[in-house]
């Protein structure tokens, strides 16, 4: 186990307008605010359109990360995640995941790692921003090349 206090900045309400990219939406707000890295508490959305890991297909390393996505239309989502910051691409680097009910099977559930999204009417979501430790994503190349959040 690795932990940090978290040192905590200012918190932010923000909402998404209807149509717009999740993640292009959450970039443009990291940037204009000048937020590099913090943590998503919570948000509530509709989605037209959202990808997710998943696959129907046979796994044969179920130790392994899946690199498939499913895609889903016209879902309502709660989630949750972190703000990490990439100092080589000078730019955030979200890991999200959410619980998403697809409208339309009687709001029938999936959850996962939340790959795009596109809003449908909203999104409501609480930004917290953390001034320290720094918060990166390192690859750990034991463990399949996936970049784990570090306190440094």
């Amino acid at each position: 186990m690795k932990s940090a206090e978290l040192k905590i900045g200012r918190t932010f309400g923000v909402t998404f307008e209807h149509q717009a990219d999740f993640f292009q939406e959450i970039s443009s707000f990291c940037k204009e605010n000048k937020v590099h890295q913090g943590y998503i508490p919570m948000f509530i959305a509709g989605f037209s359109e959202v990808e997710l890991v998943g696959t129907c297909s046979k796994i044969d390393d179920v130790n392994a990360p899946v690199w498939d996505k499913v895609h889903l239309n016209n879902v309502e989502a709660c989630g949750c995640g972190t703000i990490a910051y990439d100092s080589d691409e000078d730019k955030i680097s979200p890991h999200i995941h959410v619980s998403t009910g697809i409208k339309s099977y009687s709001a029938s559930g999936h959850t996962s790692h939340l790959l795009s999204a596109k809003v449908l009417f909203l999104v409501e979501m609480l930004i917290v921003e953390v001034l320290e430790p720094d918060m990166r994503r390192v690859v750990n190349p034991n463990l399949y090349n996936i970049g784990l959040l570090q306190f440094i």
